[in-house]
C-alpha cells in the first residue's frame, strides 16, 4: 500500500484554528463589475468603460500577503510588470505595456497616484514604496489610451485608495517574519469620534536581504481624518511618511557571477558600501461638495523628500574627470499641488451627459549636491569634496476636460488635457573645470482621448478606443549630455505616442468575467539610454518604437469553495526603424518580457481556511538594445522562468475579536532565475537574481468595540 499521507504540522495547526467553536464565514464572492473612478473621475462601473482596467480589492491586497510591497497583488494585473527587484534601495520596477521598463531606479512612465496625492513628480519620477498598503482598501489599474488624460508619462495609471473609517472603532496589530531574517510589524486604529472618522498606522519592516549587502528597514506611517461639515460635504486630511537609513544597495551582477553566486555582490559594492536613506513625508487635504447631481472637487498636497546615496563611482574615475559631479546623491526636495475638478450630470439627446473639468498644477524642487565618495585613497564610502551644487525646479500645468454621454446601448467619451511642464538648472558650483550648467526647457502638449461602448447584450460589451500621449524626460535623464560634451542634456524631445485599442468584457454565468483587448502603440523620438560610463547615463531620442499586443484576463468562482483567477498579456515591442548601425529595425526593446502569466487557484476546505497556488511565467528579457547582437555572454537575455508559489490564509471571530493567521511559500521549487534586469548598465551589472524557495508567516488580530 502506498503511505498514507500525513499533514504538516502547519496545516494540522490552522485546521484546527479554523475547525475551532467559532470561526468567520467564507470571504466574499468575486467582485466581477466593481466601481472605478480611475479613468471618468466620477464613479462608473469597470465593464462599461472604453478601457483596460482591473481592480485589486482590499483581499487581494492583504489576503496572505506581508504588504510591504505592491507588486504583491499587481502580479495578476495583465499588462504590468511589477518586480521586485530585492534591492530596497531602488525601489521596485513597474512597467505597464512596455512603459517604464528602463526606470534604473523606481517608476517612470507610469503615474502613481495615493488618496488623490500624486506619489509621481511633475517630470514623471514615482516611488511606489510611498504606497501604505496595510491600510489600503484597492487599487484601480489602467492601461492604454484612458491613461492620456493623466498627462505626461501616464503610459499606465495605478490608484491606490486607503480605507474609510468605519462606525465601530477596532485596533489591530500584525506581525510576520520569514527568510533572510524578514520581519514586519504593523498596528492600525480606526474608528468615529464626534463626527470625526479616523484611521491610524504604524509598522516597521526589516530584513537581511536576500543578497549580501541588501539589509533594509523601513519605518511607515499614516493617519487619515475624515469630517462631513454637512450633508452634503466631506472633508479629508491625510498624511503618510516613509524613512529608510542606511538601506544597502547590492547592485546588479554580472552574468558570470548571477551565475556561479547569485547572492553575492560585486566588489564595487563592498568597497564604496554602496547605500541609500530616505525620509519622505506628505500631507494633503481633499474636499468634496454635491451639489445636486454635480460635484465640486478640490484638493491639495505638500511634502518634502531627502535622499542621501553613495554610488558606486570609482575615485580614479573622478580625479581624472575634474568635471564630474561625485560619487555621491544628495538633495532635499520640496513639492506641492492643487487641484479643482468639478463634475456635471445632465441630461442630453436623450441620454446622460456626464462632464469634467478640471486644472492640476504641481511643483518640486530639489536643492541638489555631489560629493566625492572618499576622503583618502584608503577611505572610500564616506562623503568627500563637493563637486556639485544646484537648484532643480519642475513645474507642470494641466487643464483638462472629459465627457462621457450614454443612451441606449452606446456610451461615447472624448477628453482633452494640455499640460505644461518646465524644468529650470540654477547652478550654483561653478568652477574653470565644470562651467555654468544652469538653464531651462519647457515642453507642451495635448492628448485628446476618444472611446466607444456598445452593449452587445446584457452580458457583453465591446469597445474601441484611441488617444495620444507624450513622456518628458526626467530630470535624472537630462543629467548629463552625450559624451564627449558636459552639462545638462536640454536637446532632449518628448516622446510621443499613439494609443490604439480594441476589447471586449464578458460575463459567463453569474460567477466568471473575461475581459480581452488588442492593442497597439507607436511612438516618436523614444527615450533610449545614449551613453553609460563612470557613473554617467546619458539619454537621446531614439525615432520610431511599435508596441504591439493582447491582454486577457478570466476571473471565476467554480463552486462555492473554489475560485481562481488568471490573466495573460503577449507583448511585441520592437524598434520600428534602425537606430545607427548597432540597433536594427525589428530589435526588441530592453527590459520587456514578450509573454507573461499569471494564475491562481483557491480552495476553501473549511469554512474559514483557504488554500491557493500561483503560478507566474515570464519570457525571457533582453538587457540592452543590441539584443546581443555581438553574442557576447556578458550581455545575454535573461532567461525566461516559471515559479509556482504557495499560501494558506485561516481566519477566526471569537466574540468581538478577529483572527487571521497565514503562511506562504514562495519559489516552491527553488527555482534558480534572474527577477529583473538593470536596463543598459555601463558596467555590464544588468541582472538582478531572485531569491530561492523562501517562507513567510503571520498572524494579525483586531478587535472591535
Amino acid at each position: 500500500m502506498p503511505p498514507r499521507f500525513q499533514p504538516t504540522a502547519l496545516a494540522t495547526a490552522l485546521a484546527a484554528l479554523a475547525a475551532g467553536p467559532a470561526f468567520g464565514a467564507d470571504s466574499a464572492p468575486l467582485t466581477l463589475n466593481p466601481v472605478v473612478v480611475t479613468g471618468s473621475r466620477a464613479e462608473a462601473a469597470s465593464f462599461d468603460m472604453p478601457a483596460a482596467i482591473d481592480v485589486l480589492d482590499r483581499d487581494q491586497i492583504t489576503a496572505g500577503q506581508p504588504r510591504v510591497n505592491a507588486s504583491e497583488a499587481l502580479a495578476a494585473v495583465p499588462g504590468v510588470i511589477a518586480n521586485n527587484r530585492q534591492n530596497y534601495a531602488q525601489d521596485l520596477q513597474i512597467s505597464t505595456r512596455g512603459f517604464g521598463a528602463r526606470s534604473a531606479f523606481g517608476v517612470r512612465g507610469v503615474k502613481l497616484v495615493a488618496d488623490g496625492i500624486p506619489a509621481s513628480m511633475p517630470d514623471g519620477q514615482g516611488q511606489a514604496a510611498t504606497f501604505n498598503l496595510d491600510v489600503a482598501e484597492r487599487m484601480e489599474v489602467l492601461r492604454g489610451p484612458y491613461s492620456a488624460i493623466y498627462g505626461n508619462h501616464a503610459g499606465g495609471v495605478i490608484q491606490l485608495f486607503t480605507r474609510e473609517p468605519e462606525a465601530r472603532p477596532s485596533v489591530e496589530g500584525g506581525f510576520a517574519a520569514g527568510s533572510y531574517g524578514t520581519t514586519k510589524a504593523d498596528l492600525t486604529a480606526q474608528g468615529k469620534l464626534d463626527g470625526l472618522g479616523y484611521v491610524i498606522n504604524a509598522s516597521r519592516f526589516s530584513t537581511d536581504g536576500y543578497r549580501d549587502h541588501s539589509a533594509a528597514t523601513r519605518e511607515q506611517a499614516f493617519a487619515k481624518i475624515t469630517a462631513k461639515p454637512d450633508d452634503d460635504s466631506k472633508l479629508t486630511f491625510v498624511v503618510n511618511g516613509l524613512w529608510q537609513h542606511n538601506t544597502q544597495d547590492p547592485l546588479g551582477l554580472r552574468w558570470s557571477t548571477a551565475q556561479a553566486s547569485p547572492r553575492s555582490v560585486e566588489a564595487a559594492a563592498l568597497t564604496y558600501n554602496t547605500r541609500k536613506s530616505i525620509d519622505h513625508l506628505q500631507g494633503g487635504v481633499a474636499y468634496e461638495r454635491r451639489l445636486g447631481a454635480d460635484r465640486l472637487q478640490v484638493s491639495a498636497y505638500a511634502g518634502q523628500r531627502s535622499v542621501i546615496q553613495f554610488q558606486s563611482i570609482p575615485r580614479t574615475v573622478q580625479l581624472s574627470n575634474p568635471g564630474h559631479s561625485g560619487g555621491i546623491i544628495d538633495f532635499d526636495r520640496n513639492f506641492y499641488g492643487i487641484g479643482a475638478r468639478y463634475i456635471a450630470v445632465r441630461e442630453a439627446a436623450g441620454g446622460k451627459l456626464t462632464t469634467t473639468v478640471g486644472i492640476d498644477y504641481d511643483s518640486s524642487t530639489d536643492q541638489r549636491n555631489g560629493y566625492e565618495n572618499f576622503t583618502s585613497a584608503t577611505a572610500l564610502g564616506v562623503k568627500g569634496k563637493l563637486r556639485r551644487k544646484e537648484t532643480d525646479t519642475v513645474e507642470s500645468l494641466d487643464p483638462y476636460i472629459q465627457a462621457e454621454w450614454a443612451r441606449g446601448d452606446w456610451a461615447f467619451t472624448a477628453g482633452l488635457r494640455h499640460s505644461n511642464v518646465k524644468f529650470k538648472v540654477a547652478d550654483d558650483y561653478i568652477t574653470a573645470d565644470n562651467g555654468n550648467d544652469s538653464g531651462s526647457r519647457s515642453y507642451r502638449r495635448s492628448t485628446p482621448m476618444l472611446g466607444v461602448v456598445y452593449k452587445l447584450n446584457p452580458a457583453i460589451n465591446l469597445y474601441a478606443s484611441a488617444a495620444r500621449g507624450f513622456e518628458t524626460p526626467t530630470l535624472n535623464e537630462m543629467f548629463y549630455a552625450i559624451p564627449p560634451a558636459n552639462g545638462f542634456n536640454f536637446g532632449l524631445k518628448p516622446s510621443r505616442s499613439q494609443h490604439f485599442e480594441i476589447g471586449a468584457k464578458a460575463f459567463v454565468g453569474a460567477a466568471s468575467r473575461v475581459n480581452v483587448a488588442l492593442f497597439q502603440i507607436a511612438t516618436e523620438d523614444e527615450l533610449v539610454v545614449a551613453a553609460s560610463a563612470d557613473g554617467r547615463t546619458s539619454y537621446r531620442n531614439a525615432g520610431k518604437t511599435l508596441r504591439q499586443g493582447v491582454e486577457a484576463s478570466f476571473d471565476t468562482a467554480w463552486q462555492r469553495n473554489l475560485s481562481s483567477r488568471f490573466a495573460v498579456s503577449h507583448l511585441r515591442a520592437i524598434y520600428d526603424e534602425a537606430i545607427g548601425a548597432s540597433i536594427p529595425a525589428g530589435n526588441s526593446l530592453p527590459g520587456i518580457p514578450r509573454t507573461t502569466l499569471f494564475g491562481d487557484l483557491a480552495w476553501k476546505p473549511l469554512p474559514g481556511i483557504t488554500a491557493t497556488v500561483e503560478a507566474i511565467y515570464r519570457s525571457r528579457v533582453f538587457v540592452e538594445d543590441t539584443n546581443n547582437a555581438a553574442g557576447t555572454d556578458a550581455k545575454r537575455p535573461a532567461p525566461a522562468y516559471a515559479i509556482a508559489n504557495l499560501r494558506l490564509t485561516a481566519e477566526q471571530r471569537l466574540g468581538q475579536w478577529r483572527l487571521t493567521e497565514f503562511a506562504r511559500i514562495d519559489n516552491l521549487f527553488d527555482r534558480q532565475y534572474i527577477g529583473s534586469v538593470v536596463v543598459g548598465d555601463g558596467n555590464d551589472r544588468y541582472y538582478e537574481p531572485a531569491p530561492g524557495r523562501n517562507s513567510m508567516v503571520g498572524v494579525n488580530a483586531r478587535y472591535t468595540w
